[in-house]
């Protein structure tokens, strides 16, 4: 039984392998490919909040950052509070280096806007700059747009701002 599997196998290759010429007429028409616009790339993607003056970065989360999330590690656009400052800090991007971590209330209103304003979204808690109590922090939860008082030490995610007026 096993050579007659194989040896139909073997002829059917074989088979489809000697196809033949064909006619002109019998060749599909390609069709064109469809050139993607630059704009559409959103890998240095931003959100300019008109209300605020305030530019958001919005750029996609990665395996690694969501694992730091939930796993209280640190990676990228994901950690601790002392990460997630030095994060932003750092961060060159969209062709500026001024970015930082917002307050609560910066946060909290662009996350009261209708609708989702982010392509690269997260309904988990974003870290922010306004200290709460000895020792901990405030995060926004992006799902209700209300804060809440985190330890320094856990990993949240993090979204950079910066003042977009003077553009």
């Amino acid at each position: 039984m096993r050579k007659v599997l194989v040896s139909a196998a073997l002829l059917s290759t074989v088979l489809l392998m000697a196809g033949g010429k064909l006619a002109p007429e019998d060749i599909p028409e390609l069709v064109p490919a469809i050139e993607t616009p630059a704009n559409d790339c959103t890998k240095n993607s931003v959100y300019t909040d008109e209300d605020s003056g305030l530019m958001w970065q919005d750029e996609a989360y990665t395996d690694a950052e969501d694992g730091a999330f939930k796993n209280n590690g640190n990676a990228g656009k994901a950690g601790s509070f002392q990460h997630a400052k030095n994060y932003c800090e750092g961060l060159y991007y969209a062709g500026h280096t001024d970015w930082r971590l917002p307050t609560s209330d910066e946060l909290m209103h662009l996350h009261r806007k209708p609708g989702q304003v982010f392509i690269n979204f997260r309904g988990s808690d974003f870290w922010t700059s306004t200290p709460a109590v000895t020792g901990k922090y405030f995060v926004v939860y992006s799902a209700d747009a209300y804060r809440y008082e985190r330890k320094t030490s856990e990993s949240n995610y993090v979204r950079c701002v910066r003042c977009a007026k003077e553009d």
